[in-house]
């Protein structure tokens, strides 16, 4: 089992019409040969599955990747175990994670934004 890192970035939204690479998430997940998470690995790897959302003005985040009870994937941050603080994946379970793809994040303000797959790298 290897781990990938993930760099997605703020795709095209109304606030800003070019997308930007100063708003986004890198993750730590591990992928099966079709670029989807892997869900037998990341249970054998879960603590090591992060995820980093940097946010210009904003704080950063450290988190991890975790399983709703629904079975969707989401991101938990590290502070106070709030669940109202997590990000989810919406279908993220189902996309590829391979660059030029497009993942959707419906974010603890409870806005969907796009995102694009920037890079893949072995971790």
């Amino acid at each position: 089992m290897s781990l990938e890192r993930i760099r997605l970035e703020l795709a095209r939204d109304r606030g800003f019409p070019d997308g930007s690479n100063r708003h986004g998430y890198e993750l730590v997940v591990p992928l099966d040969s079709q670029g989807h998470i892997d869900l037998e690995a990341w249970k054998a790897s879960r603590e090591k599955c992060r995820v980093h959302r940097f946010w210009q003005g904003e704080d950063d985040e450290v988190g991890h990747l975790v399983r709703t009870r629904r079975g969707e994937w989401a991101f938990h941050y590290d502070v106070d175990g709030d669940p109202d603080e997590d990000d989810t994946g919406f279908r993220l379970g189902e996309h590829s994670f391979k660059p030029g793809e497009y993942v959707s994040i419906r974010e603890h303000d409870g806005e969907m934004r796009t995102f694009r797959v920037v890079s893949v790298r072995p971790l």
